[in-house]
This record gives structure tokens, sequence and C-alpha cells, in this order.
């Protein structure tokens, strides 16, 4: 892209920023937040094409005095924690929310094959999840309890395995982006089949409800958090592909930046769904009112947040 087209296609933008920097210092960080962030990839943009130009001195300049203006106190560093989680992932929620739609379409279809593979052939879910997991949990369905399994470890120690696990499953998935979407798209498969295979094992057992009033307390948020990893990885692995006017390595690092910011925004979830699944869902015989009130409350705060707030958020900017 020639220096003139860049600086006629993006001025607006920046004189905009200019505006609201020059508001004084009771301006909010949460309303320059997304144009800084907009400037400093322009700004790499430009050291990358036009180094030494007028344009990328500006720039310099304007990302510098943005730069003061948001971390000048601790005041406004602990607003820009606070704008990421209110304003930014939402916003990028909502942009990404195409690869969204895709991480959770594989993920429900791989389900569906786990389920068919299962009833068709009784040793699949043997081939998934392993002989020593499918014997273990025949013998806890005969001695009357199916879910022991999520008792054979100590609370904490099952909660912090479990969470640095699934922190690591949904960094594999966003690093498999980098492959395309066909390299996250293969991590979602399998842990979809996976589930599906589970479940259907539990079916086959007259063990469907008792299985999904247990495993669902902890895997509404893992399982949500495992769907936005795929979206995260898509997202980068898109701007592999589709570069857009961008130069493909500057459209993939825009690409890994907003991938990372998701992958950040999940980390709660799989923390929370560690600390169901340690202390929580050992509780096999806790009252079902309660088993129905924390699934339907991981629920609904997943969809609120990741799906009707962005939406919500976006419209009324």
């Amino acid at each position: 892209m020639k220096e003139v087209t860049f600086l006629n296609k993006n001025i607006k933008r920046w004189k905009k920023f200019e505006v609201l920097l020059s508001s004084g210092p009771k301006q909010e960080a949460d309303n320059i937040a997304d144009l800084f962030i907009k400037i400093t990839d322009d700004l790499s943009y430009a050291r990358t094409f036009y180094p030494g130009s007028k344009t990328t001195d500006y720039l310099n300049q304007l990302a510098a005095k943005a730069h003061t203006h948001i971390y000048k106190n601790k005041k406004v560093k602990t607003s820009r924690i606070k704008t990421f989680w209110t304003t930014e992932l939402p916003l990028l929620m909502y942009s990404s929310r195409k690869e969204l739609f895709w991480s959770f379409f594989i993920f429900v279809i791989s389900v569906i094959v786990g389920i068919i593979s299962t009833s068709h052939d009784l040793n699949f879910v043997r081939l998934i999840l392993g002989d020593d997991y499918v014997n273990t949990t025949l013998e806890n369905i005969q001695n009357g309890d199916p879910m022991a399994v999520y008792k054979g470890a100590g609370r904490t120690d099952m909660f912090l395995m479990i969470t640095f696990n699934n922190i690591k499953v949904s960094f594999l998935a966003f690093v498999f982006g980098i492959f395309t979407a066909f390299g996250t798209g293969f991590l979602l498969f399998r842990n979809g089949i996976m589930l599906g295979s589970f479940q259907y094992f539990f079916y086959q057992h007259d063990m469907l409800w008792e299985s999904a009033r247990t495993i669902w307390i902890h895997g509404t948020l893992e399982i949500s958090a495992i769907i936005l990893a795929g979206c995260a990885g898509m997202v980068m692995g898109n701007s592999l592909i589709f570069p857009d006017t961008l130069p493909r390595k500057i459209s993939l690092m825009r690409g890994t930046r907003k991938g990372i910011k998701i992958i950040i925004g999940i980390v709660p979830l799989f923390v929370v769904a560690g600390f169901l699944e340690g202390f929580i869902t050992r509780e096999t015989h806790m009252p079902l009112p309660l088993n129905i009130a924390i699934i339907a409350s991981s629920l609904l705060f997943v969809i609120w947040y990741f799906i009707i707030y962005p939406y919500s958020l976006t419209k009324k900017r």
C-alpha cells in the first residue's frame, strides 16, 4: 500500500484520537483504549513500510502521548484492566462471532460423530477413553456409585490438576490455529468425539441422566471455554489465510494478538470449572435443584457475557 493511500484511509481515525486525547486528564481511558490499540497497529505497519517518514513520526508521537495518558498513574492502570473485561474483550468477541459459530458447529458435529460411532461399535468408547477408564467406570456402576471417578483424588490436588490440564487444552487449540482453521478444528473434533462417546457410554448403561447432572456441573464452563479457545485459534488462523489488504505478516500479528486476548479472557472459566470439578462435582448426592441451579447459572453467564453482552455493547457504540 502506498503511503498516501495509507494516510488517506486512516487520517480521520487519527484525528478523532487526537481530539479524545486533548480533552484533558479527566478523559477516561475506557474511551481511548480501542483506538489506542489500532494506533499501535498502524504505527507498527508504518515502521515496517514507511521507516523515517513523516507519517511514522506522527504516529509515534501520537502513540507516546496516548501511552502517557493511559498509564500515567495507578488509577488509570486499574481502569485499563476494567476496560479489558467490560469493553475490549466483549467487542472482540462480537467481531469474532463467525469464528465462534464455526467453533461451536465443529464441536457439535464431532459430538454427534462420537455418539453415532459408539452406538455402532461398543469398543469405540474404549479406543477413545481408554480401557482403564472404561473398566473403572463399569466397576463403579456395579458398586452403585457411577461417578466415583471424581472422588479418586484430594479436592485441592484435583482442582489444580484439572485447571492446569484445561488451560493446556485451550492453549493447544489456540496454537494449532497456526495450521489454519483445520488445526484448531482437529483439536475441537477430537474433544467433541470424546464427549459424545463419554455420554453415550453412560446412556448404554441407563446412566445418562445421572452422568449429565453430575459432569455438567463443571462441564458447562469447561466445554464452553474449549469452544471459545477454538474461536481464538480460528481468529489467528483466518488472519493468516485472509489478510485482506494487509501484508500477511501484519495480519497474522493482529490475529495472534486478538486470539491471545480471548485465551486470557477464558482462563477464569477454566479456574472456576476446575474448582467445581475438584470440590463440587464429587458431591454426587446433592439436591437436584442445586445441580440445575449451578448448571443453568453457568450456561446463562456464558451466553450473556460472550454473546448477548458483546452484541448489545456493539450496537450501543
